[in-house]
């Protein structure tokens, strides 16, 4: 009887769930093309252009302290040591350190603008979205009671788990956007220890390294996505050749929320990764 097979709930059920799961790739996918700058509108943008003269001024100050200490540790012996090129290189950094304390924020905005149109042309045009090969759906939808039943609990608990990675994959895009407003003022007080000697200075190198590991990050994201979209779309694995027709369909959703999974964990690790790929 056609009230025991469960198939076609089984079918929207399934629709349903990747059809939430394409929604949120869209939605993350235009923040990741967003600056924080546009971000909710800007609001969030003008709280830290708020905060960001009080970090301005105090790098400001800081830069004359670690130019001092700079200079007091190359001037041991200031007769043989402050040579022309010496002091020419001690003003120079001092000059580079001003510059960037003063416009550091300008300068962010443009690495910013960058990354949001390399990660527009990565998802301009027909992107790879979720959906159920057509051949596990006429399975799904032939199913008798017993195997629908089990396909059943197998569709809930995979609704579950993509409904769970959704929000996930979109709070780690959140979270991108909080850390970067966070970091965005403490750069200006980074970018003071470019006045003093090598092993302050090493502070600028270390947030520059963090902040561009950061921003880049959303490449890495996008191009996570649709690599993972690429795999669920591939297909059955090849080693489901001798299996029924309904154990085929069980591996094929199993192997999408495996996928899934995947996904939200390279997102995750998309900083990570970044960090090590571009020596960061």
């Amino acid at each position: 009887m056609d009230i025991f097979k469960l198939g076609d709930k089984i079918l929207d059920l399934l629709n349903a769930v990747f059809a939430f799961w394409n929604h949120q790739i869209s939605l993350v996918f235009e923040l990741l093309r967003q600056s924080p700058t546009a971000f909710k509108g800007g609001g969030p943008w003008g709280v830290i252009e708020g905060i960001e003269p009080v970090f301005v001024a105090v790098g400001s100050s800081l830069v004359v302290l670690f130019f001092v200490i700079g200079f007091c540790s190359e001037s041991i012996d200031i007769r043989e040591e402050m040579r022309f090129e010496v002091i020419l290189r001690i003003l120079i950094r001092l000059g580079l350190a001003e510059y960037m304390v003063a416009n550091n924020v300008t300068i962010m905005k443009a690495f910013f603008t960058s990354v949001g149109n390399l990660v527009g042309l990565l998802t301009e045009g027909d992107r790879t979205t979720l959906k159920i090969a057509k051949e596990q759906a006429d399975v799904i939808e032939n199913l008798g009671f017993g195997e629908s039943l089990i396909m059943l609990i197998l569709a809930a608990l995979l609704s579950i788990i993509v409904i769970i990675c959704g929000f996930f994959l979109l709070y780690t895009v959140y979270f991108r956007f909080l850390k970067l407003m966070v970091i965005v003022p403490i750069g200006s007080i980074a970018f003071s220890t470019m006045s003093g000697n090598r092993m302050v200075a090493h502070t600028a190198v270390t947030y520059a390294k963090y902040f561009l590991s950061v921003t880049f990050e959303a490449v890495t994201m996008a191009l996570a996505i649709i690599v993972c979209n690429a795999f669920i779309n591939a297909g059955l694995p090849e080693f489901t050749g001798d299996y029924a027709d309904w154990a085929k369909t069980l591996i094929y959703l199993c192997e999408m929320t495996f996928s899934i999974a995947l996904t939200v964990g390279s997102v995750k690790g998309a900083q990570s990764l970044t960090g090590k790929v571009l020596g960061l």
